[in-house]
């Protein structure tokens, strides 16, 4: 009996012992069957990964090749441009050196350009003052004549007296009115004792055609009438003639429309222009040279 007993136990230590290792070996294998398939879809993202960053990396390639290629044909332009440059480089030394000197005194002269600049405001000041002088004393001889028939202004520094038609002359004549002779006069007071001015006495009409005698037109009329003021501002009043000059203008410079009797009677005029001393321009002019 005892040795039946114990064959017995024996068997059964053995076939409990299978047992358990057979439900251990199928825990094993559902584990390794677990981190096989963890480890598999870690493998298939991680290649999905793979793909797509090399999908990028093609495209980033595709995009790199073509800059490449880009500045492959950009090249041999930029080899010209920086041929042409050097050119130019090389043609402005020699520029720079065969004028230097020029430029060197071209910097010197700024000094002398500034007071040139000064001397001249200078001078255009002190034009203005002696002109503004000038019409102050032809306003006061004149006194409280009539702005229609004489009219004494400033225009670009240029001194105009205007003397109107009706003053000087009779209607059609050339002949001086003697009332209009004392006018004259006090003009050439004022004009006498300036002697470095010099003037021009001008003849306008209106545009109503006119002949008379061996006046042809209003050109002859414009020009007589002119003349008619300047003898007499030589002869009564004693203006060296050198100093004067006679002109008829006829009937194309105009200050009012011809269309109506007020805007043709202030087109018959004499003007009298007082010319700008242009000397000490003219001086500065050759001393700047």
């Amino acid at each position: 009996m005892k040795p039946l007993c114990i064959c017995f136990s024996i068997y059964s230590s053995i076939m409990l012992l299978s047992c358990v290792s057979s439900k251990k070996f199928s825990a094993m294998q559902q584990q390794a069957q677990a981190r096989y398939d963890s480890l598999y879809a870690k493998s298939q993202n991680d290649l999905k990964a793979c793909k797509d960053e090399n999908a990028d990396l093609n495209v980033q390639k595709q995009a790199l090749q073509g800059q490449v290629d880009n500045l492959g044909k950009q090249l041999p332009l930029i080899k010209e441009n920086n041929t042409q440059l050097l050119k130019q480089l090389q043609n402005l030394s020699v520029i720079s050196s065969s004028q230097a000197e020029s430029i060197k005194k071209s910097l010197e002269n700024i000094g002398t350009k500034d007071i040139y600049i000064q001397d001249l405001q200078s001078a255009l000041a002190h034009r203005d003052s002696l002109n503004l002088a000038l019409v102050m004393n032809l306003k006061g001889v004149i006194g409280d004549l009539n702005d229609q028939d004489i009219n004494i202004k400033i225009e670009k520094g240029v001194i105009y007296i205007d003397v109107s038609d009706k003053l000087l002359f009779n209607s059609g004549s050339y002949i001086v009115r003697d009332k209009a002779k004392e006018v004259l006069g006090k003009v050439a007071l004022v004009l006498k004792n300036q002697p470095d001015i010099e003037f021009m006495v001008e003849g306008h009409t209106d545009n109503v055609p006119y002949f008379q005698g061996v006046l042809l037109d209003n050109w002859d009329l414009s020009v007589k009438r002119a003349t008619s003021v300047v003898r007499i501002l030589q002869n009564q009043y004693n203006i060296p003639p050198d100093r004067i000059t006679a002109a008829g203008r006829s009937e194309y410079i105009t200050v009012a429309s011809n269309d109506t009797p007020e805007g043709r009677a202030a087109n018959r005029r004499t003007r009298i222009v007082i010319l700008p001393q242009l000397d000490q321009f003219f001086k500065l002019l050759e001393r700047r040279k």
